[in-house]
Parts: C-alpha cells; structure tokens; sequence
C-alpha cells in the first residue's frame, strides 16, 4: 500500500507540473529538459499548453501503473509497473521531440 501511496504521490507531481505549465501566464516558454537551453519557440501560450497536458497525461499513466502494487507484496505484477513506466518515459520524450517540438520550433534556429 506504502509503494502505490508514493507511486500516486509522484504522479500527482508530475500532473500538477502540467496544470502549472498549463496556465502559465508567463512569456517564457515551459522547458521540457532539465538543465538545457530552451529553443526560440513562435507560439509560447500554445506551447506551454501542449507540454501542460503532456506532463498530465504522463502524471496520469503514471499513477495508473501503480496499480500492481496493490496487488500485495512479493508480487510479480510490480514488472508491469517497472517496464510500464519505462515504455511510459520514452513514448513521452518522442511525443515532445517528433510532435511538440516539431512544432513549436522557430524555423532556422
């Protein structure tokens, strides 16, 4: 029980970090990469938008995949959370390299 509590509590991190880039009034853009220089983006409200739901639905997956650990100690279920979350984390930096970023990229930089 101990396992989903902290699996739910990161996922709940992960989704509010979205709803914040979602409503970020800010003129900066939302970075996706920790430590790394932002890229010139042409449309920063709708960008911020698009990484907002990215880290929601990623929050969401996330807790989901935490089901297994309900299902008791010692159980083998827990694989499908660990290469879940695994799946989870690339299929996200694929959808931002090939759709988000594709996208929001000014062109020439």
């Amino acid at each position: 029980m101990l396992g989903f509590i902290l699996f739910s509590l990161c996922g709940i991190a992960f989704v509010v970090l979205g709803i914040y880039a979602f409503l970020s009034k800010k003129e900066a853009a939302f970075s996706f990469w920790a430590n790394a220089k932002m890229f010139p983006v042409t449309n920063i409200k709708a960008y911020n938008r698009a990484v907002g739901k990215l880290w929601c639905a990623y929050g969401a997956v996330f807790i989901i995949l935490g089901l297994p650990l309900l299902s008791g100690q010692n159980s083998a279920l827990i694989l499908l959370s660990i290469i879940g979350i695994m799946a989870e984390t690339i299929a996200v930096m694929v959808i931002y390299v090939t759709i988000i970023e594709k996208k929001y990229r000014k062109k020439g930089e």
